[in-house]
């Protein structure tokens, strides 16, 4: 089965012809400059971390000692991808990165994840942690933490379920004791670490929620400390080992070479970051970068398995085409030429095609947000939980399609789509649960700032669909689109009329939702690229087939799955009655 090709084509695409240059943004690089790290980032993953997928699959991680060794070939990648600076793309210049966009750091790591989405989460997180240093740290702490996190000298971790909570975190048992040099004694447990403990960097900063004297119940009496691995000697160099240590690694269903760690904290040394008890507030600025990664997981994943079920339906003898055959001199025709082939294809490109626009638009929200525009902050916050749930949920959906285009032997480990199912399941759970993202969609951020930034949205989509002078080809785009919008209103409006009075009515409908929701963004990116392929085919931009293409492609979108959207506005009208029928003990 071929392996993993990165999509540098779709990819530069979407950042230039469909996003284009960030206005007054003098970090946006050119084309070739693009293209350049692009091409670069393929060789990466097509050359480094695919090759080493399957064995990390196989092997996964080992506790030996005290410490956890990841599986054959990943510290001399990591030792690679360190040196050559992929980790610091974005980074501040002043602190060791290279300053570039977020959307460009997001576009290489499509094609790292894509190849090895196990390897990925060794640095992943460490880019949140880098963020929340920034904001929410002292200049002592910047200075001391964030230039060797940048460079991934060291790595960092998220430390917030227990055994006992994970969604509600009001349940946090961690103690935090204040020390009378100004640190804080840790000591709890905590569940699920990713990259909790590896062998692939010198020290492994740990951000970890634990409950300091005097801030009461919940979540408002949590504050947020970051515990190293290794203590540091007062000049800076590395010196004895803290009081965390790793009880084991976790048995999953996938992600075999990530080290997802049980911890122990006994009376380790931390440090406050941030405001005493404000820590859900520091820690959401690492738990929103995450979701965004997760959500980027969601679509990378199903793109690799895309690209192996295209592959095999290419050259795959199966049947004969119902219009007489297509392959006479061979025994049978390839399994691309029957219609539910082509069907589960067209799903599996249209989804990613578009989850990869939506997930690039959101990132270059970000880029403006940190340009000072607020209503670009506000939109991004909007857009999280959609992306991360619906990306997720439906990059899983794909990746099922994808391994029943193999049929028998998409159930067979050998041929590799296994693994990507078993991958892949994980991003509906993890980051906060895809229930869980859909419930913060509608129980706070619709109403958010009063509802501004959902009305914006609401605005932006409607004019996407009046644009003036459009050819006349973008009704198969436009009207649909406009379909869509005229049913998320009215689901919003549902949401207005009965959510004070009947919560769970709301709530009940909060899955249909974000799906909704995620469909009309799907639908924009969607008729953006059509407008951006046909200004193409119009003055001779572009390869007039991959144009085509991707026109035929937006066209089975929009109409054939954009049209769930009316089914989602059909449930969500049931109210909560259906849902909550039954008594709890006649389950």
């Amino acid at each position: 089965m071929p392996g993993y090709v990165a999509p540098i084509r779709d990819i530069d695409f979407v950042l230039h012809d469909v996003l284009g240059p960030l206005p007054d943004d003098p970090a946006w690089p050119d084309r070739d400059f693009t293209r350049a790290v692009l091409d670069q980032a393929a060789r990466v993953a097509q050359e480094v971390l695919a090759p080493l997928n399957a064995v990390g699959d196989r092997q996964g991680c080992r506790l030996e000692s005290g410490t956890v060794r990841t599986p054959d070939g990943f510290r001399a990648a990591f030792d690679s991808l360190r040196a050559d600076g992929w980790m610091s793309l974005d980074a501040p210049s002043d602190l060791g990165g290279q300053g570039l966009p977020y959307l460009l750091h997001t576009a290489v790591n499509e094609c790292f994840v894509s190849a090895n989405m196990a390897f990925n989460m060794y640095q992943g997180l460490t880019h949140g942690a880098c963020s929340t240093v920034l904001a929410h740290g002292t200049a002592a702490q910047i200075q001391t933490w964030v230039p060797r996190l940048v460079s991934c000298q060291w790595t960092a971790t998220m430390n917030l379920t227990e055994p006992q909570c994970g969604t509600d975190l009001g349940l946090v048992r961690t103690r935090a004791e204040p020390q009378a040099d100004g640190s804080y004694r840790i000591t709890g447990q905590k569940i699920f670490i990713s990259a909790g403990d590896h062998d692939l960097a010198e020290n492994i900063v740990h951000l970890v929620l634990a409950r300091a004297p005097g801030g009461g119940e919940g979540t408002r009496g949590l504050s947020l400390f970051i515990v190293p691995k290794l203590l540091l000697n007062p000049d800076g160099t590395l010196g004895t080992r803290n009081g965390v240590t790793v009880d084991r690694i976790e048995r999953k269903m996938g992600i075999h070479a990530s080290a997802t760690c049980a911890l122990t904290y006994d009376g380790a040394t931390g440090w406050l970051l941030g405001d005493l008890h404000k820590g859900m507030k520091a820690m959401f600025t690492m738990m929103n970068e995450a979701r965004l990664g997760v959500a980027l997981q969601g679509y990378a994943v199903a793109e690799a398995a895309y690209q192996a079920a295209r592959s095999y339906a290419r050259d795959r003898l199966q049947g004969r085409a119902a219009t007489g055959p297509q392959n006479p001199a061979g025994p049978a025709d390839p399994l691309i030429v029957h219609p539910d082939i082509r069907r589960s294809l067209m799903m599996q490109k249209s989804f990613v095609e578009g989850a990869r626009a939506l997930t690039f638009w959101v990132a270059s929200l970000i880029d403006r947000a940190h340009h000072g525009d607020a209503g670009a902050e506000g939109l991004a916050s909007l857009l999280t939980p959609v992306v991360k749930g619906f990306l997720t949920d439906m990059g899983f959906q794909s990746t099922v399609e994808a391994q029943q285009v193999f049929g028998g032997h998409g159930y067979i480990e050998d041929q590799g789509l296994s693994q990507y199912v078993r991958d892949a399941r994980i991003a509906l759970i993890y980051e906060g649960a895809n229930g869980v993202q859909a419930l913060d969609l509608v129980g706070r951020k619709l109403m958010a700032d009063g509802g501004r930034h959902v009305l914006g949205l609401f605005q932006m989509v409607q004019a996407e669909c009046q644009m003036p002078g459009d050819d006349p080809q973008m009704l198969a785009f436009t009207q649909p689109l406009a379909t869509a919008l005229g049913q998320l209103r009215a689901a919003s409006d549902f949401f207005l009329r009965h959510g004070m009075t009947s919560p769970d009515a709301a709530l009940a409908g909060s899955h249909d939702f974000l799906h909704l929701m995620g469909h009309v963004c799907l639908g924009l990116m969607w008729t953006r690229m059509a407008r951006a392929a046909l200004s193409g085919l119009a003055t001779g931009r572009g390869d007039p087939d991959f144009l085509h293409a991707k026109l035929a492609t937006g066209r089975f979108y929009m109409a054939r799955q954009l049209p769930a959207c009316a089914l989602h506005l059909a449930r969500i009208e049931t109210g909560a009655g259906p849902v909550m029928a039954l008594a709890a003990e006649a389950f």
